[in-house]
């Protein structure tokens, strides 16, 4: 083999680990370097960023600690160590991100090293989880055993994942950088909106990708464009070095707003940034050395060895609740269910288990509201994945969890045990399993609290399975400002936090958008049809579904009706929701949902571009 070409065997379930004591013990120094004041506060908050630790709005020592989950993998052992992780340092809760994340806030900067010293016995990193880096590489969740993939992706994004960790370019870059891994034909991982992504193609037999680059949401929209129709799955490290390298050369590392490489591909031209990614290819390719991946994958097969016990639910539930969230905000509300009903788990069934290419088993989508996860619940699942699935689980960008490898005569065993601890909800992937990112709750950039609204719409939703049935393949995402983490410019409904003001009173409304989505063709972004006071959103819901239903042609989705839906048509149907006069006001317009005092919206100077 020559010397440019590197060989990995896939390691099966059994995964190497992402961390480095050294990464912790260098944050203890440079803590130390940054209260004593040998470095400033902006060299301090740099560095602690590439460690994962973002500061929050809350101005007493509350941190949101991210933690990076590849490919959204998560083992039995990496749950537990969560836990551990919420039990101690933060409010026993953790937050599912759709970047495949997994976040804790209100943790002490003083308690940022103990909390990485846990993850790391799990080999979990926080390394390069914020700041201008290259970010969680997410992959799709049922990749290995969905029944329609090209091929399994999982070895290839693992792969790319550990060459970019610690890399040179990768955490002194103007700005974050995604990257995105689907195999199957859908996209389940919005591929087009992500710095880089990689499509599963094969010709004539030979493994590759079809490569995209430079798509985003937030105040510019950009679909990714096409790098390559098709390169071999060998050539992974030296595109995303190639990319990384023009992105450091011609990247804006002034203009905190235009700092994005769409925005550096839009001042080259995509002509002129196709020009000097071939450039930057020809060295990687030649004097760069950059290695070519020989990869060797296992095919995924059963689990063989024994599974463990489970936990029956009666004690399930009383884990569950004994163990409740603490702390302010939306915290998650636990009602576990001790004897469900067969219709219940008919509908569950539904919504919930997909079929698995493997013969005998099913994958199992478990719901997970606003993505929030209790330590209690965290451990179960770990439990319940070496009981049912094959002692591993994935989160999704939906903020959800799949268990693979379940037998299909112990899905109703493992619904029980679900929903004991209050993780039986059913209605995964319909319009009531809302997408929300954790706005003004803890984000210095959030205007609005949607997490509260994330909230209200599903119970409003949940409370209504008329609606839920009519808005057939819609789904709501909900970001608490422009940037857009909860990715609500892609959601078939999407609502953006702002604020409107009456008589010098401050009233939370949101943006309404319409007609979002991605597909393996690329990203539609919604358009703006209203703004609307948040405590009406439930009724502008309902009259889009309406519309919908009212308009749409015999068998046309809701997606599809939205995408083609003339603007005006959804702002006339939401007309008088836009309309609010000090006549129409009453007390809790004022007052932003799950919050209790009167609105009065600050934004701050962000971390996201340092």
């Amino acid at each position: 083999m020559s010397s440019s070409e590197q060989t990995l065997n896939s390691h099966g379930r059994t995964r190497l680990s992402f961390a480095n004591e050294a990464d912790i013990d260098e944050f203890v120094s440079m803590l130390g370097k940054y209260e004593s004041g040998e470095i400033t506060p902006d060299q301090w908050r740099i560095f602690r960023l590439l460690r994962g630790t973002y500061g929050q709005r809350q101005m007493d020592d509350a941190q949101m600690l991210r933690v990076k989950m590849p490919q959204g993998i998560v083992t039995s052992g990496q749950w537990h160590a969560m836990a551990e992780v919420g039990d101690k340092y933060s409010r026993r809760f953790g937050h599912i991100t759709t970047r495949q994340n997994i976040q804790f806030h209100f943790v002490k900067l003083h308690d940022a090293e103990p909390a990485m010293r846990l993850l790391a016995d799990a080999g979990i990193t926080t390394r390069e989880a914020c700041g201008n880096s290259v970010r969680n590489i997410t992959a799709c969740p049922y990749a290995g055993v969905a029944h329609d993939e090209i091929f399994d992706v999982t070895p290839y994004s693992e792969a790319l994942t550990r060459f970019l960790l610690r890399h040179k370019h990768s955490s002194s870059l103007p700005r974050k950088f995604k990257i995105a891994f689907e195999g199957c034909p859908d996209d389940h991982t919005v591929i087009a909106i992500n710095d880089l992504a990689f499509h599963a193609r094969m010709e004539d037999g030979v493994r590759g990708f079809r490569i995209l680059a430079g798509g985003g949401t937030a105040i510019m929209c950009k679909t990714a464009g096409v790098l390559h129709e098709f390169l071999p799955t060998s050539e992974i490290f030296r595109v995303a070095e190639s990319l990384l390298m023009v992105f450091k050369e011609h990247g804006d590392y002034i203009h905190k707003q235009r700092n994005r490489m769409k925005f550096m591909i839009k001042k080259l031209t995509w002509d002129g940034f196709m020009s000097e990614y071939e450039r930057a290819l020809a060295y990687c390719r030649g004097e760069g050395a950059v290695a070519l991946l020989e990869i060797e994958p296992a095919k995924e097969a059963a689990p063989t060895w024994a599974r463990s016990e489970a936990p029956s639910p009666n004690l399930i539930s009383a884990r569950v609740s004994a163990a409740p969230p603490r702390g302010v905000g939306v915290t998650p509300i636990l009602l576990p269910v001790l004897n469900p009903a067969d219709d219940a788990f008919l509908r569950w069934q539904e919504t919930n288990v997909r079929p698995q290419r493997q013969k005998g088993f099913v994958q199992v989508v478990v719901t997970v509201p606003l993505g929030d996860l209790t330590s209690e619940q965290m451990r179960i699942l770990g439990e319940l994945s070496e009981a049912y699935a094959d002692g591993s689980s994935r989160v999704t960008v939906d903020q959800d969890v799949v268990f693979r490898w379940v037998p299909i005569d112990q899905v109703k065993e493992l619904y029980r045990r679900l929903s004991a601890a209050s993780l039986g909800l059913a209605e995964a992937g319909t319009v009531a399993d809302v997408t929300s990112c954790p706005g003004a709750e803890s984000c210095k950039l959030a205007v609005t609290q949607s997490r509260g609204l994330g909230r209200l719409l599903e119970d409003h939703l949940r409370a209504r399975p008329d609606l839920i049935a009519a808005a057939d393949g819609a789904h709501i995402k909900i970001s608490g400002c422009p940037n857009g983490c909860g990715q609500h410019h892609i959601a078939t409904i999407g609502f953006q936090g702002s604020v409107r003001k009456l008589n010098g009173r401050a009233v939370p409304q949101y943006f309404v958008m319409v007609g979002g989505g991605t597909t393996a063709a690329g990203a539609s972004f919604g358009r703006t049809v209203a703004k609307i006071p948040a405590r009406r959103i439930p009724d502008a819901l309902e009259r889009l579904i309406a519309l919908y239903q009212q308009q749409k042609h015999a068998g046309e989705s809701a997606v599809a009706f939205f995408q083609r839906l003339e603007s005006k048509k959804a702002t006339e149907a939401l007309d008088d929701l836009t309309r609010f006069t000090e006549e129409d006001a009453v007390p809790l317009d004022f007052i932003d949902l799950a919050e209790t005092t009167e609105f009065k919206p600050e934004v701050m100077e962000g971390e996201c571009a340092v």
